[in-house]
């Protein structure tokens, strides 16, 4: 009796469920995903009572007799953003600069887990490479524009709760260093939601760089991690413009619509970038 041997086509809809499955339970298994959260959570609290306790120090530089002066956070969202009534001109920044003032707050807030999550997303696809997981993924398994997809989705997800973590940790260090909650100029809780909520959003803006920088350099985590950091410094700067602490709808639409194109067109570099090199 002769047997015919039938290979079965596996649909996108299970081959990408079956890809993401096991990223996501990678993801729950390793010591990194929770480093990270841990971290998120951690630093705001330990950055707020610090700049607290620092609050009217002042520091004299001995070469030129300028006086720097530390300045403490009054409100627990400053951590998330720059109150509205706060917001400065150029002209303003320029004065600020020279009576010596520094705002530490507005350069280290929720906007540091941007850069953050490139960490974890480039350490996390560098071991596959170099574990050689990915060549058998490739062999056996998974389409390589299944695996940057999943890997993006995978990523989005930690950034999302970094954000998250960040936003608790912030107001656990309010709370501790006596900070006040009260909502000014024009600021409400709507607003706060929105900005969360765009800046969610736009990390899927980060994200997506992020895999494709690390898929170009596959096991070379070191130069995945210096390229992102590079790449993300170029974006920072706008994270503060793109979704303040008084952001409306718009601002998710705009981060929104970002997100998905950046997540669109990385990933098709990406899967590019993946066929047309060697996977070792």
């Amino acid at each position: 009796m002769e047997q015919t041997l039938r290979l079965e086509r596996i649909p996108f809809g299970k081959r990408f469920r079956s890809m993401l499955k096991v990223d996501f339970r990678r993801m729950r298994k390793s010591r990194l995903f929770y480093i990270m959260i841990a971290c998120a959570l951690l630093v705001p609290i330990v950055m707020t009572v610090m700049l607290t306790m620092m609050d009217g120090q002042e520091s004299v530089n001995q070469q030129t007799g300028e006086i720097t002066i530390m300045e403490g956070p009054e409100s627990v969202w400053e951590s998330i953003g720059t109150l509205p009534s706060e917001e400065m001109t150029a002209g303003d920044m320029a004065t600020m600069g020279g009576m010596g003032g520094m705002d530490v707050m507005a350069m280290c807030n929720i906007n540091m887990a941007f850069m953050g999550i490139a960490v974890f997303v480039c350490l996390f696809i560098s071991d596959d490479f170099r574990s050689g997981y990915a060549k058998n993924l490739f062999t056996v398994r998974a389409k390589k524009g299944d695996y940057v997809t999943s890997k993006i989705i995978a990523g989005f997800v930690c950034g999302a709760l970094m954000l998250i973590a960040y936003l608790i940790g912030a107001l656990l260090g309010g709370a501790v260093s006596g900070l006040s909650f009260a909502l000014v100029g024009g600021l409400e809780v709507g607003n706060i939601i929105l900005c969360m909520l765009a800046k969610i959003l736009l990390m899927l803006v980060f994200v997506s760089i992020f895999t494709l920088i690390s898929v170009a350099a596959k096991q070379r985590a070191w130069l995945s991690i210096c390229g992102s950091l590079g790449g993300g410094m170029l974006l920072f700067m706008m994270v503060s413009m793109i979704t303040p602490l008084n952001s409306t709808i718009l601002h998710v639409a705009l981060c929104a619509a970002g997100g998905a194109m950046f997540a669109f067109g990385s990933g098709a570099i990406s899967k590019i970038v993946l066929s047309k090199t060697s996977l070792v």
